[in-house]
């Protein structure tokens, strides 16, 4: 597990630059206190128009506060 410090404006913008560059599994939000917020478990190859609910979704909680921890599960290379 990988995981990331980032401000409520930035939430958005890293959780697709990470999909994007690494073979996500699961993409955890934290809030400050370590509570997890959301969990959205990804597949191989989803991509485009699948997103869109997840990005809303992230959107929305990160107007709720200004620190954030995104915590990254990669698949294993087989």
């Amino acid at each position: 597990l990988k995981e990331y410090r980032v401000h409520g404006d930035e939430l958005v913008a890293r959780a697709k630059q990470l999909i994007h560059e690494r073979n996500v599994r699961r993409l955890i939000v934290k809030d400050e206190k370590g509570g997890t917020i959301l969990e959205i478990p990804l597949t191989i190859g989803v991509v485009g128009a699948m997103l869109v609910p997840v990005w809303v979704a992230l959107g929305a909680i990160a107007a709720l506060a200004v620190r954030y921890t995104l915590v990254v599960e990669l698949h294993e290379p087989s």
